[in-house]
């Protein structure tokens, strides 16, 4: 039973649906279908004459939903090939043209989390914000030292608006999980906490300006990628002072090919630069969608926005890259046989029929550029092929698979033409070279050799308090088993004993009724 604040929350959200003339997608469900015919009394039926295109109250009812749902509009922004031209365009002022919030209230935040007054933090300070998007705006300033930063400021009250969609959507993933089958193999629940994590962790600045430190170490002077430094001094869990980058925002087509921009390298470079995250740092930006890239001409990125990051376990990893590798050189057996033995599909699956199943959906994009393949069909027929082999969705994959989207989508707009199998194999035979290769053995065995030398001495009293404990267990079962062989000796003896009682008992009184 949805609780009623939640009910509530959901009563909203189909009024906000409404009032954005979008009745159709609220009468269309079964919540309301009944009531369906009462739609003559909605603010559309009675306001048929607006002229706002469907594009734009799409993107405004996302807005006035909140930041998980402007969110969802980010994600969808870079998929032309899923939605309609007009509403992905619309889409995109979602990625840093979000409304902002009033100026006094961001200088109130600033000066709160600093103690100290705007004119004390900064030489200047912008109060018009540069960007806004769902979850914090960013303004311009000057440091006093004459550094150019950006000072990024949560939104009042975020974490509450956003707490309350959660609780929502476990609702709404609970309620799945008992009235549809395919909930329980799509882990809603799970994917739901796993979200709630990534998303909470977005409203602590702190915990960014960290994730922003590492990237930036492990790209240090890298032809790739280029991360702005961290202000620590003026750094707070609701602010966050960075160096000021300047770059093409990797959204304005038009404006990186008057430039001179290299497409095709960009886009061969975003696909490098993922899968050295992923795989050499393990430890990668999951939320690169075109508002958080820039370029710096002619093939250098910029990145902005560390909110959200992803690890994943050695095993994952592993798996991953072996499934990755496997999948390059069209080896579905070998696939098939990774997904079962990790647990990916039950260990009843045939191999065989999971072997076809997945070439009948990878071989048709093969050897394609990005332009001519569907999307929407290659997703359409994973999502057929996970439903007939109950593949069970990892929710601890669902960042890396959010990334890889957003990777695919970027190179889909950069350069259509790119291969991306082609562009990713010789990183990872490189990574299996380097990780897993002869030479990969002697490392890791320098690497430890000092925690092997310093218990180097203590290995002959291991050794002799291993054999001491063998030969007292060795001990202690002989006498056990001694012990066992007079007990049973004891218990056979009772035996007989209690046989012979027995067979005098019925003679004795056998005797005495023939004798009576």
């Amino acid at each position: 039973m949805i609780r009623p604040k939640l009910l509530l929350r959901l009563i909203h959200i189909n009024w906000v649906l409404v009032y954005h003339g979008l009745d159709e997608i609220v009468l269309k469900t079964h919540l309301f279908r009944p009531i369906r015919y009462l739609a003559f009394l909605t603010p559309s039926f009675w306001l048929k004459t607006r002229t706002d295109s469907r594009a734009v109250r799409i993107r405004r009812t996302l807005e006035d939903l909140g930041p998980i749902y402007v969110k969802f509009g980010q994600a969808l922004s870079t998929r032309k090939d899923i939605l309609p031209d007009d509403i992905a365009d619309e889409l995109v002022k979602l990625q840093d043209r979000v409304p902002p919030f009033a100026n006094d209230i961001a200088k109130g935040i600033i000066e709160a989390e600093l103690g100290m007054s705007i004119s004390e933090a900064f030489a200047e300070f912008d109060a018009s914000p540069l960007a806004s998007a769902s979850v914090a705006q960013v303004h311009t300033a000057t440091l006093h030292t004459g550094e150019s930063v950006i000072v990024k400021v949560l939104r009042p009250d975020i974490e509450e608006r956003i707490r309350s969609d959660i609780g929502l959507l476990y609702e709404l993933a609970s309620f799945a999980e008992k009235f549809w089958p395919d909930a329980k193999r799509l882990r809603a629940s799970d994917v739901v906490a796993e979200f709630e994590r990534t998303t909470l962790d977005e409203l602590d600045l702190f915990r960014e300006a960290a994730n922003a430190t590492k990237l930036r170490r492990n790209f240090e002077n890298s032809e790739l990628i280029y991360v702005p430094e961290v202000h620590w001094p003026l750094t707070r869990k609701k602010v966050m002072v960075m160096e000021r980058i300047y770059g093409i925002p990797v959204g304005e087509i038009e404006q990186l090919r008057a430039s001179g921009a290299d497409f095709k390298k960009l886009a061969e470079r975003g696909v490098e630069i993922f899968f050295t995250q992923v795989f050499r740092d393990n430890f990668f930006h999951a939320d690169m969608h075109p508002g958080n890239i820039f370029v710096e001409l002619p093939d250098k990125y910029i990145a902005v926005d560390f909110g959200i990051v992803g690890t994943l376990s050695l095993s994952d990893q592993r798996y991953l890259a072996e499934n990755f590798l496997a999948f390059f050189n069209r080896d579905y057996r070998k696939v098939a046989e990774m997904h079962v033995e990790s647990g990916w599909v039950p260990s009843t699956t045939r191999i065989e029929e999971f072997e076809a199943a997945i070439r009948s959906v990878c071989e048709p994009i093969f050897e394609k550029p990005l332009k001519d393949i569907s999307f929407g069909q290659l997703l359409l027929r994973l999502f057929q092929t996970a439903r007939r082999f109950d593949m069970r969705v990892q929710p601890q994959l669902v960042l890396l698979q959010k990334t890889l989207l957003n990777i695919e989508g970027l190179g889909r707009q950069l350069y259509p033409e790119l291969d991306l199998w082609q562009t990713a194999k010789p990183f990872l035979e490189k990574w299996f070279h380097e990780r897993l290769g002869p030479k990969a053995k002697i490392n890791a065995i320098i690497k430890h050799f000092p925690e092997f030398a310093e218990q180097f001495p203590e290995i002959p009293s291991l050794v002799y308090k291993a054999l001491n404990n063998a030969a007292q267990a060795q001990q202690q079962a002989e006498h056990q088993q001694r012990e066992l062989n007079l007990l049973k000796a004891q218990l056979n003896n009772n035996h007989k004993s209690t046989v012979w009682t027995m067979l005098l008992s019925t003679a004795v009184i056998s005797l005495m009724i023939y004798l009576n």
